[in-house]
């Protein structure tokens, strides 16, 4: 059966099949591997046998409850649960029975021809829907007199000249971009996102980075970065202007007495958001360990859906990248974000003389329905001054 996704998560996607049907399996050994919309889920198998029966074959959907297989004991009895579970929404089946599934070659051509799978007559092994199946209904459907019109799910493209399209490639989107691209539509439809900037002066964390990097790192086994410098820069100033930290829920405004400071990390697959849970109340040491840590689990892609939810602030460095200036999209139901930029040396009047400084652009997009102009203001100035003088910092000011 399909294994407990996480609280918010209704679906998967079977990416990979370890094993063949016939093959010897142990109990607790991976069988296949599940894409959710963050993490992917090795399913290992409830107990030693034969995989008699793949329910859910490669790219198939399946939801919380279904039936990926059927695997017979030594004997010849099942052990696998009755097949009365719920099976896979996406695969209903025209002769009634729950646990058919077309053939994924069919479900890619239904998607491509923008077809229904009620308008597909199966003449698989128990009614279903083989790819020939499929032009054979394009087919008919386009000499039929009156064809059938699906509305399109987004916007529909132009015309493509012939030699071009011969040089295209199509990909489906992975269940994580489409994650990623729903929810930050999303969040620009419903938050009114504002975006106010700021410069901030390097020259003291950077001197005092150099100066302790190196005992830092003896000691904590870990090395001193900037990112820990942001998190409790923003924590701080977190604390002198609430709403930032706080939520939309109805009608009310949720203030939240710690930091679940989300920390953005590029991946091979995507946009992930891994969460360090209580940053307010953490050491520089304790923060570079953390993010350190679920860096490499994100890229590895072993991130659970747990270290991923309840955040109420985010971190986002496209400066590694050499971004110089941007506009962060808030991640829902945060009301704040932070992007932070590449340090870049540029010629700035100091004491009345021009000098060459590291600096770097801030910006703190914000959502203007609980977060004054006022406040998201402070909150970045208050980010540069602990930046500027980090002593500030550690006597709270």
């Amino acid at each position: 059966m399909v294994p407990t996704l996480g609280e918010s998560v209704t679906e998967a996607t079977v990416s990979t099949w370890f094993k063949a049907v016939g093959d010897t399996v142990a109990q607790d050994e991976m069988l296949c591997e599940l894409e959710t919309d963050k993490v992917s889920v090795e399913v290992p198998s409830p107990a030693a046998g034969v995989l008699a029966e793949i329910t859910a074959p490669e790219g198939s959907t399946v939801d919380a409850s279904a039936k990926l297989a059927v695997i017979s004991g030594a004997a010849g009895g099942t052990v696998a649960p009755a097949a009365t579970t719920q099976a896979p929404a996406a695969a209903p089946a025209a002769s009634g029975k729950a646990d058919i599934e077309d053939a994924p070659s069919a479900k890619k051509a239904m998607a491509e021809a923008g077809i229904s799978r009620d308008q597909v007559p199966g003449t698989g092994r128990d009614g279903r829907v083989m790819k020939d199946d499929v032009a054979r209904a394009v087919a008919a459907a386009a000499s039929a007199p009156a064809p059938v019109a699906t509305a399109p799910a987004s916007t529909p493209r132009a015309p493509v000249p012939a030699d071009d399209a011969a040089r295209e490639e199509r990909v489906k989107m992975t269940r994580l971009r489409q994650t990623i691209a729903k929810r930050l539509k999303d969040s620009q439809n419903t938050a009114a996102m504002l975006t106010t900037y700021n410069e901030v002066d390097m020259t003291e964390v950077m001197a005092l980075r150099s100066q302790y990097k190196d005992e830092f790192e003896k000691k904590h086994g870990v090395r001193l970065g900037f990112m820990s410098f942001f998190t409790k820069a923003c924590c701080h100033a977190l604390k002198e202007v609430p709403e930032v930290n706080a939520e939309i829920d109805g009608n009310e405004i949720v203030y939240k007495n710690f930091v679940h400071m989300g920390v953005a990390a590029g991946t091979p697959t995507g946009l992930v958001v891994p969460v360090i849970r209580d940053a307010d109340s953490m050491s520089f040491a304790e923060i570079e360990k953390a993010i350190s840590e679920k860096g490499k689990r994100a890229r590895d892609g072993k991130l659970s859906m747990a270290e991923m939810q309840g955040g109420t602030f985010t971190l986002s460095n496209g400066g590694v990248y050499g971004s110089l200036m941007s506009s962060p999209i808030l991640n829902p139901p945060q009301s704040g974000i932070l992007g932070m930029h590449k340090i870049q040396q540029r010629p700035m009047v100091i004491n009345g003389e021009i000098v060459a400084r590291p600096m770097m652009y801030l910006a703190l997009s914000y959502d203007h329905r609980i977060v004054d102009g006022k406040g998201a203001v402070t909150f970045l100035v208050r980010v540069k001054d602990a930046l500027e003088d980090p002593r500030r910092l550690l006597m709270d000011l």
